[in-house]
């Protein structure tokens, strides 16, 4: 996973100077995948590694029987808060810009900073038909294939859409199967969420409703905690569009808190579910949890890491964690399942569990930490891939 990407592109905005970005890590079939990102201060770099993270989650997800064939790898990303009164003008522009390569070989979606709504809406005004259309001449019945996508975003849960709860849902499977292979009870056990938008607020749900205590989450405006375990409905009642509480629903014992007080709760397992390169070596010591679950991308700096890794704190990588929302999407799509909740929950929760084990089972018999064993599983499939559908990188 050390090859230079195939592709790399940094783009100017005409109207407000603006850069973005396109990285094209590999293409699969002829085809990439990987969600375009808003943020302020985005760069090249993180794309770039973004792009190659999405090569991973779908080389990770290939099941042989499986009517989903991974794709390769890429990402986009603007330099812009998405709060900005100009970002949805800038969107629209860089979708514009960027038309040719959605058209024929990147497929993207939300991510940090935009919902699918959101890309879906700029994109036809950028005389796109779909941001994933790249793949349609992949699909058997294009026709069904795309109703059953529109179907499954269609679908609620708890007033909740279903795409965005498939994500967390991964997420905190992966928690719960890291803590039965370490005999730990649910019950008791504590976590703290960095981000209550829609990964992190999907995690705590469903990590709360399987027994455990969210004493824990942060937002934009600082901490929220309480020891004996927070309301996490409440809260996510509570949330803005950018999932940013409203204070005034906290309870009287609930306590507000500095805004990198997540990092030193008292729990057993962080998941940072906002930011890239939120724990770094400056930070890193205040950490008191025995696992980190990054549902964020690239959460955690390589140096952090492996301070962390030297005192025992084991570190579930994103490109596991956080793969379940990419590959919900091309489950669904290629027909793998169909528009239906229980069944996109049953599926991601065996998924996602498989893959922690694999992956924790491959750490231990090499003697190295997850993510180098995720890295190592990576490298056994691509050849494999490669040979029954080929590559370009």
């Amino acid at each position: 996973m050390t090859a230079a990407p195939l592709m790399t592109l940094t783009w100017t905005d005409h109207v407000t100077g603006r850069p973005g970005f396109l990285v094209v890590d590999r293409l699969v079939r002829g085809v990439s995948s990987g969600g375009l990102r808003m943020r302020p201060g985005c760069t090249l770099e993180e794309v770039a590694g973004l792009a190659r993270g999405m090569t991973m989650k779908e080389a990770l997800h290939y099941n042989p029987e499986g009517r989903y064939v991974p794709l390769g790898g890429a990402k986009g990303g603007i330099d812009c808060d998405p709060r900005d009164p100009e970002a949805y003008g800038l969107l629209v522009r860089y979708l514009r810009a960027m038309r040719p390569y959605i058209e024929s070989f990147w497929t993207t979606g939300e991510d940090l900073g935009l919902s699918q709504d959101l890309v879906d809406r700029a994109a036809g005004e950028a005389g796109l038909v779909s941001s994933i259309q790249a793949v349609y001449p992949l699909l058997d019945d294009e026709a069904a294939a795309r109703k059953r996508l529109a179907d499954a975003f269609a679908v609620e849960v708890d007033g909740i859409g279903l795409d965005e709860l498939v994500g967390g849902c991964g997420v905190a499977e992966s928690v719960l199967a890291a803590l039965d292979r370490a005999d730990t009870p649910y019950a008791g056990t504590r976590v703290s969420v960095q981000g209550l938008g829609t990964m992190g607020g999907a995690t705590a749900r469903f990590l709360a409703r399987a027994g455990l205590r969210i004493v824990a989450v942060a937002d934009v405006k600082g901490t929220v905690a309480n020891p004996d375990g927070l309301d996490v409905e409440a809260l996510l009642a509570a949330r803005d569009a950018y999932g940013t509480v409203d204070r005034a629903a906290l309870r009287p014992d609930d306590l507000e808190l500095p805004g990198d007080a997540w990092l030193s709760a008292d729990a057993e397992v962080l998941v940072p579910a906002a930011v890239s390169y939120a724990i770094d070596t400056a930070n890193e010591r205040e950490i008191r949890a025995r696992w980190i679950v990054e549902a964020a991308n690239m959460p955690v700096l390589a140096e952090a890491e492996r301070s962390l890794a030297a005192r025992g704190v084991t570190v579930l990588p994103d490109v596991v964690v956080n793969s379940g929302t990419n590959a919900w999407w091309w489950w669904t799509l290629f027909g793998d399942i169909g528009a239906d909740a229980d069944e996109a929950f049953a599926h991601t929760r065996r998924s996602m569990r498989a893959l922690i084990d694999r992956t924790l089972a491959r750490a231990e018999a090499d003697g190295t930490t997850p993510r180098a064993a995720a890295h190592a599983i990576v490298t056994d499939r691509l050849p494999v891939i490669a040979e029954r559908f080929g590559w370009y990188r």
